[in-house]
């Protein structure tokens, strides 16, 4: 279950929204498309802006349509209801696109947008990356869920990569992310047999389990939240073998602690 917003953007001559009776003429045009795609579809309130104008519409099962209208020429509506988990949308991607279609035709835009919609429920699907973007999920559970005294650690169930380490809403590794940890450690270009290594960080105990395949002299891991660890020992454990359980063996150590 989940509450879907779907978003359209487009833009128009800015002429014909320069007044509130130009507002009002392209509202009453893109009203009269809308509601051959969402039943029952009335206007619940309208708003003058600073700007432009605000209308909220709302329709068949609770669903809310808000379309803003900006005078320099920008128009964007959302479409947002509930969904059950085996429900049919109400309005998906595909439609959204003939609606987009067919408004370009009925109002003649410049240029217009359809995105896919976002699925908004009570474990997050997105997830944002360094500089600020979002990727989507297909996440259908959340397994682990603990603020250590460093960070929110959360394991999350992907129905494509498994089980999956969250840090801070920052993702980190997955079951499916042995190409990474191969990667990380230059597998096949850089040999480790026989040397000392020492890994900062490394929680999910992923790399220092890859290393110890190389048959390294001695592997110290340095890590300083035992929350991740643990979480990853009881989740993780197709990535990470029995190295965060044991804690040592004969060539390795994992060292819990918290440098200044």
């Amino acid at each position: 279950m989940s509450v879907q917003t779907l978003l359209l953007d487009f833009s128009i001559d800015p002429a014909r929204l320069g007044d509130e009776i130009g507002q009002k003429t392209v509202f009453g045009q893109l009203e009269t498309v809308l509601k051959e795609y969402i039943p029952n579809l009335i206007l619940a309130t309208e708003l003058k802006l600073e700007g432009g104008s605000l209308k909220l519409l709302t329709g068949k099962k609770g669903s809310t349509v808000s379309v803003r209208l900006f005078d320099r020429g920008l128009v964007t509506v959302n479409i947002e209801y509930y969904k059950e988990e085996n429900e049919e949308p109400l309005i998906n991607l595909k439609s959204a696109r003939v609606l987009e279609n067919q408004l370009k035709k009925y109002i003649n835009i410049i240029k217009s947008q359809a995105y896919a919609p976002l699925k908004r429920c009570l474990f997050g699907r997105y997830y944002p990356t360094s500089d600020d973007r979002l990727l989507e999920y297909d996440i259908d559970a959340v397994i682990f869920d603990e603020q250590s005294p460093f960070q929110r650690v959360q394991i999350v169930h992907s129905k494509t990569l498994g089980n999956m380490l969250v840090l801070d809403e920052l993702q980190n590794i997955s079951e499916a992310d042995l190409i990474y940890t191969e990667t990380l450690m230059q597998r096949g270009k850089e040999s480790y047999e026989g040397k000392e290594i020492v890994i900062l960080g490394g929680g999910d105990g992923a790399l220092l389990y890859e290393l110890l395949k190389e048959k390294p002299k001695y592997v110290w891991m340095l890590e300083i939240d035992e929350v991740v660890m643990t979480a990853c020992n009881k989740y993780l454990r197709s990535i990470c073998g029995d190295v965060l359980e044991t804690r040592k063996g004969p060539n390795y150590e994992v060292i819990c602690l918290f440098c200044l």
